[in-house]
């Protein structure tokens, strides 16, 4: 007979069955004490519709939910929202729910932030291109321009979402230049950075979003990506002499944001990490 939780959370998204998420939390529910569930929520593995599942969470006793591809953004009408940079933003990827209903937060934007500092310290990200904006891509974009970005070029192949995020961020009234792109290989030229947040290249979606002869003179690449976290976009980046900034961290700070969103408990994020990669 499986012991009830102290603490049940979830993951609702498509093809998660690779997601390290539940062991991230499981191991921080170990470091205070605290079985934790963290549960993959499939829609189509479960015979059910995301808001079916999202809307009986509550009531099965869950504390709060990850929400991920491609349901980051279709979520947000089911949620209050009081930080107006997340409204602004347009995607969360963490529900809690609350006695007054689901309240939600975006970790991905916060994690992206603390993953490139992490690699990258204080330097401004240069112009940078940014491959696909969905979720993940709305967060990210976001997050550049908390860290100086001085040009922000945008490629989607649906033209309309790349303009929406481009209205939404110079709304946001910083300097920063945006630009949309039909072509990332011409977007790709002069570019410092360069960043995909498009499922290509995960597990089940091999491939690139930007061949490697498009990367020559750009100085640091991202993928949202973590599964596999050597996907072929980093691999030929690095290739490049290009910095690297996983998939894998954005994983790692997007969850400890959230653990601390769900609990409010400590983490010592050191040992979680070497935990993570044992």
């Amino acid at each position: 007979m499986t012991a009830t939780p102290d603490i049940l959370l979830g993951l609702i998204g498509d093809n998660i069955a690779a997601s390290r998420s539940p062991r991230l939390h499981e191991l921080a529910g170990e470091q205070n004490g605290k079985l934790v569930h963290y549960n993959r929520l499939v829609p189509h593995e479960l015979g059910e519709s995301w808001d079916e599942i999202f809307d009986g969470l509550a009531a099965k006793g869950y504390r709060g939910t990850n929400v991920t591809y491609p349901y980051k953004e279709k979520v947000v009408a089911k949620l209050t929202i009081d930080d107006p940079l997340v409204r602004a933003i347009g995607a969360v990827n963490t529900a809690i729910f609350e006695a007054g209903g689901p309240k939600g937060h975006n970790t991905d934007h916060t994690g992206f932030i603390a993953a490139y500092s992490r690699v990258r310290g204080e330097a401004n990200p240069g112009v940078t291109l940014m491959i696909g904006t969905g979720g993940v891509g709305r967060a990210v974009a976001f997050g550049l321009l908390a860290l100086g970005a001085p040009e922000i070029r945008l490629v989607d192949l649906d033209k309309s979402k790349a303009e929406a995020l481009a209205a939404d961020l110079r709304g946001a009234g910083k300097p920063t230049e945006i630009t949309v792109w039909d072509s990332a290989e011409e977007a790709a030229q002069g570019a410092s950075g360069l960043i995909n947040c498009t499922p290509v290249g995960m597990v089940g979606k091999g491939g690139t979003p930007l061949a490697a002869a498009f990367m020559a003179g750009s100085t640091w690449a991202f993928d949202a990506v973590y599964t596999p976290v050597d996907t072929q976009f980093l691999t030929e980046a690095s290739a490049n002499g290009l910095d690297i900034i996983s998939g894998w961290e954005l994983f790692f700070y997007q969850g400890v944001h959230a653990w601390k969103l769900f609990t409010g408990l400590p983490l010592d994020e050191d040992k979680l990490r070497q935990d993570l990669l044992s």
